[in-house]
C-alpha cells in the first residue's frame, strides 16, 4: 500500500489538470474537425481512463455529456500487445459494448511511462454516414444492424504511428462521404496526441506514484460524492413508466419502466416491465452491464442538478446496479438494430427523471421534450455539381420547468449539448434555404413555472430527390409530462409542404424524399411545466404573451389570464381563476389526454402480465407476439390471456406458455 495522502483539496487540484487535459482534448478535436456534425454541433466526446478503462476525466465545456461513467474495459481486453504509437478504433455495438451505434467510432490510445501503460486518451466521433442502407446510416424503419453500415470490431487503426492503409481503404468504399469520416477520425487523432502530452505533463508535475494514485483517488471520490447525494434522499421504492412513441412501422408504443429502488447509499434501477426487443432500431446495446453509462444518463443529470460540484467520472456509477432482462429493448441480442437508439435514451433519461421526482419532488423539474431531432440532407449541390451529405441543425425541444424557474427555451436538459449551427454556415455547406428557424409558441407545458417552447425548423430543397433523415424524433404522440400541478407540453410534427394544397403530415416518419421547391418542416415537442398555472403572477404571464411565447388564447385557456390590446385586465383574471381552480390536473403528474386514453386501456397490470408472458417466449418470438398481442385487443387489454391464445391459434407454431393474471 502506497502512503500517499490525498487530501480534498489535493483531489480537487489533480482533478482541475485531469479536467484541464480533456478540456485541452476537445479544443483540439473540435478545431480540427471536417464534418459540421462535429465541428458545429459537437456529438463528440473525449476523455482520460486508468489502465483499466475507466474514465476519469471528461471535459464540461464541449462535446457530449453522455460518457464520464464510460468504461473501456472489454474494448481494451479486446486488443492484446499494447506499444507506444497505437491506436485502436471500433464502432461496432455488438463488439465490447462500447459504441451505442454503428456512425460512433471510438478510439483510445495507450500512454506509457517507461514500458507500463498508465493511462488511456479515448474518445468518439459520430461520423456523418458510415454507408447502411438510407444517407447518415440511421432511421428508425431499419430492422438488423447490419442494414446500418459497416462496424468494425475492436482492432488497431493505427500501430506505432502509422496508419493501417487497408482498414482505412476498407471504410473508404464502404461509406457515402470518406473524406468527412476519414477527416474527422484524423482530428479526434489529434485530441488523442493533446491527451497523451497532457497526461505526460501531469506526471511531471505530480509525479508518477502521485499520479497513479490520484486517479483512482479521484474516481473514489465522485463515489463518495454519489452515495453522499442518495444518503441525503429518503429511502424507498418508486416505479415510473414512459413511451416512445412507435416501436417499427406497426406504430405501436415503446415502454420503458423503471423501479427505482434506494437505501443507505445505494440505488437499484430495475427495468423489467420494458419492452422485448423490437423489430426497429430504437434497441439500446448495453450487453447487460449493470454499470453501463448509456443507462445512467439519467442519473448524472440528477447527480449534478443536486452537486454541480460533484466530479465527473466513473465513480459516479459505483452505488448504482441496472437490471436490464436479455432479449429486452435495453438489452438486445446480435442482430438486433440500434442505430436510433438514441431516441429511446432521450425517453430513458425521462423515466429516470420521473422516478427520482418522485423520491425528491421538491428538487426534480417536469419532463424535458425527449426528442433531439438530427436532420440529415443528402442531395445535389447545384453550385459546385456534386452530392452533399451534412447534418442541417438538431431540432431540440424545451426544458422541463424546474423548482425555481422557467424551463429552457429551445434547449431541453437531456439534448442541451447538441449546439445549434448558425444558418449562414448551413447554408453555405447544405444546397438549402432555411425559411423558418425559432420558438414555437404554446408548446411549452402550462404552469407555475412554464415548461421550455419547442424549436422550428423549416427550410426548401432545391434538387430532385433530395432524401432527408430526421431521426430522433418522437413525442408526436405521448406529451413531456407535467408535475405538481403543472401541464404536459405540446406536441411535435413533421409536415412537407405546410400551409398548401400539397401538405402532407408525416407523424413520426423519419425519412423523406423532396422535389425540388418542396419545404419541410419539423418542429419539437415543448418541456412540461411544474406547479399550477393558477399561481402564476399575471404579469409573468403577460410578458410571455408579449414576446410571443404564448399567445392570448392560452394566456386565458391555462393560466385565467385576461388581456386587454395586452393590458392585464386584474378584475377579469381573478373571476376567471376563481372559475378553473375545479379544473386543474390532480396528483403528481399531468400526462395529457393521449396517454390517459392508452393507459385506460394498457393498465399497469396488463402490462406486467405481458412481461411475464414475453420472458416465457424465445427471444425471436417475442416482438411478433407483442405486435399480434396488440393488433387484437383493441379496446380492452383484460382479455391478455384469450388475445395470446388467438394469436396461438393463427399461428400454431407460438410456443405454448402458461400466462396467469396478475395478483
Amino acid at each position: 500500500m502506497s502512503d500517499i495522502h490525498f487530501d480534498p483539496v489535493d483531489l480537487q487540484v489533480l482533478a482541475n489538470h485531469s479536467r484541464a487535459a480533456a478540456e485541452n482534448m476537445a479544443y483540439t478535436l473540435h478545431r480540427t474537425a471536417h464534418s459540421a456534425f462535429v465541428k458545429e454541433t459537437q456529438d463528440f466526446t473525449v476523455m482520460l481512463s486508468d489502465p483499466a478503462g475507466s474514465t476519469f476525466a471528461v471535459p464540461m465545456e464541449l462535446g457530449a455529456t453522455w460518457y464520464p461513467g464510460l468504461s473501456y474495459g472489454r474494448a481494451l481486453d479486446m486488443i492484446k500487445d499494447y506499444r507506444p504509437g497505437d491506436i485502436a478504433f471500433t464502432n461496432d455495438a455488438y463488439s465490447g459494448y462500447l459504441a451505442t451505434h454503428t456512425p460512433d467510432t471510438h478510439l483510445w490510445k495507450p500512454i506509457f511511462h517507461e514500458d507500463e501503460i498508465i493511462a488511456f486518451a479515448a474518445g468518439h466521433i459520430h461520423n456523418t454516414d458510415m454507408g447502411g442502407a438510407v444517407p447518415a446510416s440511421l432511421s428508425r424503419s431499419l430492422t438488423e444492424i447490419h442494414q446500418e453500415g459497416i462496424r468494425f470490431a475492436p482492432m488497431k487503426l493505427v500501430r506505432e504511428g502509422k496508419f493501417d492503409e487497408t482498414i482505412l481503404n476498407i471504410m473508404a468504399s464502404n461509406v457515402r462521404k470518406p473524406d468527412l469520416n476519414i477527416g474527422d477520425i484524423k482530428a479526434l487523432i489529434g485530441a488523442l496526441n493533446t491527451g497523451e502530452r497532457k497526461v505526460q505533463s501531469m506526471v511531471r508535475t505530480f509525479g508518477i506514484e502521485r499520479f497513479r494514485k490520484g486517479i483512482i483517488a479521484v474516481q473514489d471520490y465522485a463515489e463518495r460524492q454519489a452515495r453522499d447525494l442518495l444518503r441525503a434522499m429518503p429511502d424507498g421504492t418508486w416505479q415510473f413508466a414512459d413511451y416512445a412513441d412507435e416501436d417499427s412501422d406497426h406504430a405501436n408504443p415503446c415502454r420503458l419502466n423503471l423501479t427505482l429502488t434506494i437505501k443507505g447509499g445505494e440505488a437499484v434501477l430495475d427495468f423489467t416491465g420494458s419492452d422485448p426487443q423490437l423489430g426497429s432500431s430504437l434497441n439500446v446495446p448495453t450487453g447487460g452491464d449493470p454499470r453501463h453509462t448509456i443507462l445512467l444518463v439519467g442519473v448524472y443529470y440528477v447527480l449534478n442538478t443536486l452537486n454541480p460540484q460533484i466530479l465527473m467520472n466513473t465513480g459516479l456509477t459505483r452505488p448504482f446496479t441496472c437490471i436490464t432482462p436479455e432479449g429486452t429493448v435495453l438489452n438486445p441480442q446480435f442482430p438486433a438494430a440500434v442505430g436510433m437508439r438514441s431516441l429511446t435514451c432521450a425517453r430513458l433519461r425521462s423515466v429516470i427523471f420521473g422516478a427520482f421526482s418522485q423520491a425528491i419532488p421538491e428538487k426534480m423539474p417536469a419532463a424535458p421534450a425527449g426528442n433531439n431531432c438530427i436532420v440529415n440532407v443528402m442531395t445535389m449541390d447545384e453550385r459546385r455539381g456534386r452530392n452533399v451529405i451534412s447534418s442541417v441543425n438538431p431540432v431540440v425541444g424545451g426544458g422541463g420547468a424546474m423548482p425555481h424557474r422557467d424551463g429552457t427555451n429551445g434547449s431541453g436538459a437531456d439534448a442541451a449539448y447538441l449546439r445549434n449551427t448558425p444558418i449562414e454556415i448551413t447554408e453555405i455547406e447544405t444546397p438549402v434555404e432555411i425559411t423558418r428557424y425559432g420558438l414555437t409558441p404554446d408548446t411549452g407545458g402550462a404552469g407555475r413555472w412554464r415548461g421550455g417552447l419547442a424549436t422550428t425548423l423549416e427550410f426548401r430543397v432545391f434538387a430532385p430527390d433530395s432524401r432527408v433523415t430526421a431521426r430522433n424524433r418522437d413525442r408526436s404522440r405521448f406529451r413531456p409530462w407535467g408535475t405538481l400541478g403543472g401541464k404536459a407540453a405540446g406536441l411535435s410534427d413533421m409536415v412537407v409542404n405546410p400551409g398548401t394544397a400539397r401538405e402532407t403530415q408525416l407523424g413520426n416518419i423519419d425519412y423523406a424524399v423532396l422535389q425540388p421547391g418542396d419545404v419541410l418542416h419539423i418542429h419539437s415537442a415543448g418541456g412540461g411545466g411544474r406547479g399550477n398555472p393558477l399561481e402564476r403572477e399575471p404579469w409573468r404571464v403577460a410578458q410571455d404573451v408579449a414576446r410571443g411565447y404564448v399567445t392570448t388564447d392560452a394566456a386565458v385557456r391555462d393560466y385565467g389570464v385576461v388581456l386587454d390590446q395586452g393590458v392585464l385586465d386584474s378584475k377579469a383574471t381573478l373571476a376567471l381563476r376563481a372559475e378553473m381552480v375545479d379544473a386543474l390536473p390532480q396528483g403528481h403528474f399531468h400526462f395529457g389526454a393521449e396517454r390517459d386514453a392508452f393507459e385506460a386501456i394498457w393498465t399497469r397490470q396488463a402490462y406486467a402480465q405481458m412481461t411475464q408472458l414475453m420472458a416465457e417466449l424465445p427471444v425471436h418470438w417475442r416482438f411478433f407476439v407483442k405486435t399480434e398481442l396488440f393488433a387484437r385487443l383493441g379496446h380492452r387489454a383484460d382479455t391478455l390471456p384469450e388475445a395470446f391464445e388467438q394469436v396461438r391459434a393463427r399461428f400454431p407454431q407460438v410456443p405454448a406458455i402458461g400466462i396467469k393474471a396478475e395478483t
